[in-house]
């Protein structure tokens, strides 16, 4: 990491003053962590322009930060770095993921190395331990090390896996409220066309049919409308939930292609028991006795 202010556009020396939004004066009134690479970062994404590794003279800057300043491709920016003034020209501009937990920066230089300038090292390790252990190797660490500066992010990580969970639990119980709506809605269609269903199967028994082979009819007709229904229901929930991750939480989702496919089984399943029950008396029902009430 690189600290340094911005001090110029294109050789005009800039202020706060010079910037109308708010943002756009806090970045200039402070100092911006620069850094240098000859490799793109693998999280960071080219949106404007070309990164070429060891060009002399460039910079890349990150998207939102060029919009906030007004900056554009070609612009010569001058950072002031403990009184060392550096000066590159943008060639790329990056989109950045600031939600990655991964180290980010607003500017960078496409060099390997980038002498005459102070600069500071940043970088994480997990320690796949017991906390208190994690701890002691943590005290160890800054007792070698008094000028490292060690920041457990293991809170904020339990507080995002905590946000993550509550929304995981709407989106599922979404699922669940949809899936059951639509076999309550079942339910009360094969409620009330029970009556015309006996009539139906009545006369088609009286032509010959077999219980056998209407019961498989039934079957079928139950197993395909819960199916649809699952898989109704397992999208609805997957669209919310994509939504949710990409508009509120700003983080990349990947959908599993499990959840349509255990959503349209449960729902069949479901469906043939709640269209079984509902229907169990048909079977009952002499088919004498149903035609004669047809005939009344």
């Amino acid at each position: 990491m690189i600290r340094g202010r911005l001090v110029g556009i294109n050789g005009q020396p800039i202020r706060p003053g010079s910037f109308n939004s708010d943002r756009a004066q806090r970045l200039v009134e402070r100092e911006f962590n620069l850094s240098h690479t000859p490799e793109l970062p693998t999280h960071n994404a080219v949106s404007a322009g070309r990164w070429t590794p060891e060009e002399a003279d460039a910079l890349s800057v990150e998207e939102g930060l060029a919009q906030t300043l007004n900056l554009r491709l070609g612009d010569r920016l001058q950072f002031d770095i403990a009184g060392i003034v550096r000066e590159g020209r943008i060639t790329s501009m990056r989109k950045v993921e600031w939600g990655s937990m991964r180290v980010n920066f607003f500017v960078l230089f496409p060099h390997a190395e980038l002498g005459g300038v102070p600069s500071t090292y940043i970088s994480a390790f997990k320690a796949p331990m017991p906390a208190a252990t994690a701890q002691a190797i943590d005290r160890a660490l800054l007792q070698a090390f008094p000028n490292i500066t060690n920041v457990d992010i293991s809170a904020s990580v339990a507080q995002v896996q905590q946000v993550l969970n509550q929304v995981i639990s709407a989106v599922e119980f979404l699922f669940a409220f949809t899936l059951a709506s639509g076999l309550l809605v079942l339910v009360a269609t094969i409620t009330a066309t029970r009556e015309a269903r006996v009539r139906e199967y009545a006369v088609m028994r009286a032509l010959g049919a077999r219980s056998q082979l209407l019961q498989r009819m039934q079957r079928a007709e139950l197993l395909g409308v819960g199916a649809l229904s699952g898989l109704l229901a397992s999208c609805v929930a997957m669209a919310i939930g994509a939504v949710l991750a990409r508009s509120v939480f700003e983080f990349n989702w990947a959908p599993s292609p499990w959840v349509p496919l255990v959503g349209t089984v449960a729902g069949a399943l479901l469906a043939w028991w709640a269209g079984a029950w509902g229907l169990r008396a048909i079977w009952r029902r002499p088919v004498v006795d149903t035609l004669r009430r047809a005939a009344q």
